[in-house]
């Protein structure tokens, strides 16, 4: 039933045709635009001063931008999460994956 539909429709149970019914309200899904996810969850970081220093908590961080991306992010992203999370610094990331980032399309 809409929203205005109630209030001016007579409501019977689809199982047992009984008219003492309830009113169920069902879950409510909200699009946000990207830059208001972005700025819901940076909310949610500020202070995280020297975060550079704390490779868990820099995963739980990019876990949880991706999770407010509601995107298919890129398997290296899981990667560099997951070394993150294994107490592996950025720097030790960025060496052990020296292509990471970088577009290996040929635009010849």
């Amino acid at each position: 039933m809409t929203f205005s539909e109630y209030g001016k429709k007579t409501v019977i149970c689809a199982r047992c045709q009984s008219k003492d019914v309830r009113r169920r309200m069902t879950k409510v899904r909200i699009a946000k635009s990207d830059a208001s996810r972005i700025e819901s969850a940076a909310g949610d970081f500020s202070g995280m001063e020297g975060i550079e220093n704390d490779p868990q908590a820099l995963a739980r961080m990019m876990r949880k931008m991706g999770n407010e991306m509601g995107e298919d992010l890129p398997s290296e992203f899981n990667d560099v999460v997951g070394r993150l999370e294994a107490g592996q610094s950025p720097e030790e990331i960025e060496s052990a994956l020296p292509d990471l980032g970088m577009d290996t399309t040929n635009e010849d």
